[in-house]
């Protein structure tokens, strides 16, 4: 029993590796509507997926900044220097800040004078018009949670010869709602597109049916089974969305390739480094998974209907 279902087993793999094999010998002898086909799977496929790879790049550049968030604290103008580093003592003792720096006004009028590049403008002012400013570095766990980091704001906004509190990461919420926005829109095109892959593979085959009508009759009369006939058909819609993911790789590799240099230089403007992020193992899986996933889907729906009409009568 067990030999004669090893035996099956072989036979098995062995028609199905003849029929994968055969069906992409059909590929090649046809070289051009297959590429074509295969172009128009990677560029449908590369879509979705590489604006996944946009917000996932963002998503990670926001984070390092929002890592840098703070909140500035703007001390009363009647606060004297000593107050202000006594208050910036009482808050360095706070577990949720890991960090306090204290900027006076002549320290803030030099950061001003060489950050702004109008020293000469800064220079004719009759008087420091800045006030002294504590500078609050939040920890991680607090960092993380934008609904916290507002609380704080507030308690540290009503502190004694405290004039203004304001949080520094507004812009990074406001940048993180547009990433989720970025995400479900991917998800979205991903479905479209998903259904165009359908429709391309569907329609190739479904020609490729026509084209061999008179063998699919043929191999009906002699007693081949449905799955039999079938079976080639499917294995090329899965060559078709397995090459087609493989294209989708390259254009993405390509697209990273070419950006790369220029998100360099922008990064090396602000004075720090940006390595663009490739695709994570999830993506990496349902991309290559899912084209030839579609491919078998679309060719299912498309020669099963269409082998039906070849059938003799």
């Amino acid at each position: 029993m067990g030999q004669r279902l090893a035996a099956a087993v072989r036979i098995w793999l062995s028609h199905h590796g003849r029929s994968a094999l055969a069906s992409l010998g059909d590929l090649t002898r046809t070289p051009l509507p297959s590429i074509m086909t295969i172009a128009v799977v990677g560029i449908s496929l590369a879509l979705p997926a590489g604006l996944h790879l946009t917000t996932r790049n963002l998503a990670t550049l926001a984070q390092g900044w929002q890592e840098d968030a703070a909140v500035s604290l703007f001390l009363a103008a009647d606060l004297d220097g000593p107050k202000a580093k006594a208050l910036a003592d009482q808050l360095a003792r706070r577990p949720d800040l890991a960090r306090v720096r204290l900027i006076t006004p002549a320290e803030g009028l030099a950061e001003l004078r060489e950050a702004s590049g109008l020293a000469e403008a800064v220079d004719l002012l009759p008087d420091n018009p800045l006030p002294t400013v504590l500078a609050l570095e939040p920890t991680q766990a607090l960092v993380a949670d934008p609904a916290a980091l507002a609380t704080l704001r507030d308690a540290l906004a009503a502190l004694p010869g405290v004039a203004d509190a304001r949080l520094d990461t507004a812009w990074v919420q406001r940048l993180h709602a547009l990433l989720d926005l970025g995400g479900r829109a991917a998800v979205l095109l991903a479905a479209l597109l998903s259904l165009a892959v359908l429709l391309v593979i569907g329609n190739t085959l479904r020609l490729e049916v026509a084209n061999r009508r008179r063998e699919v009759e043929l191999m009906t009369l002699v007693g081949a089974t449905p799955a039999f006939v079938r079976r080639p058909f499917l294995y090329a819609g899965a060559w078709y969305g397995l090459l087609g993911a493989l294209v989708a790789l390259l254009i993405l590799t390509l697209g990273l390739v070419l950006v790369q240099s220029p998100v360099s230089r922008l990064a090396a403007l602000y004075g720090t480094e940006f390595r663009l992020a490739w695709l994570d193992a999830r993506a990496m899986l349902a991309l290559m998974a899912g084209g030839p996933m579609l491919g078998l889907i679309g060719a299912w729906l498309a020669v099963g209907r269409h082998l039906a009409s070849c059938a003799p009568r």
